[in-house]
């Protein structure tokens, strides 16, 4: 089983590579998945989370409410640390978890879509690792129009992730993605067939 971790910034286009290569046969692990899992009420990541960010980031139904907990935790310096400290072995637990069980199923290609997949030392989960890049312009762009963020509000998402100088030194492949979803979706394909031959190798395409 060949185990493929692709990751990017925010607004990079890292969910639509995963998107393109589940069309092409790609089994998705997707993180946010996994950690929404683990944020459900009376888990011990939910409690661990209310604990260190007080019932203020509770909806009326007793879940997290993501939103709160995103505006406290990028507005205030050492809070997303916080907050991945608790939440990271769960999930990275849980990801390993799925991997063994597709394992056992004879899955050929699984792909971990894990944003912070570098930030966090998780590559050990995968035998590549796939990047997204985009230039600053276009993510914010995109993430005006998709979230309908502010400049301010974007810059300190994207300023709160390591840069993307950094995330390729441990990279495998480097997928630019300033261009448009047809092209995004050319380069997955090219990417896919290349990894089904004999692996991709170092590549920026």
């Amino acid at each position: 089983m060949k185990v493929i971790g692709v990751t990017g910034g925010i607004g990079s286009g890292k969910s639509m590579v995963a998107q393109f290569l589940a069309e092409l046969g790609a089994v998705i692990i997707d993180a946010d998945k996994v950690g929404h899992e683990a944020f459900k009420p009376d888990t011990e990541v939910w409690h661990k989370v209310v604990a260190a960010f007080g019932e203020q980031i509770l909806a009326s139904d007793g879940t997290i409410d993501r939103g709160k907990l995103s505006e406290i935790v990028f507005s205030h310096p050492g809070s997303l640390s916080r907050l991945n400290q608790i939440t990271h072995p769960r999930i990275g637990k849980m990801m390993r978890a799925q991997l063994e069980n597709y394992q056992r199923q004879g899955v050929r290609v699984v792909v971990l879509e894990i944003p912070l997949l570098v930030d966090t030392g998780k590559t050990s989960l995968v035998d590549e690792v796939w990047v997204t890049v985009a230039s600053e312009s276009t993510v914010l762009k995109r993430l005006e129009e998709r979230s309908g963020l502010s400049r301010q509000q974007s810059l300190a998402r994207i300023h709160s992730q390591i840069s993307n100088e950094e995330r390729i030194k441990h990279t495998d492949v480097v997928i630019n993605n300033d261009g448009s979803l047809d092209e995004l979706k050319v380069k997955v394909s090219e990417l896919w067939q290349r990894l089904l031959v004999h692996g991709t190798g170092k590549t920026k395409i």
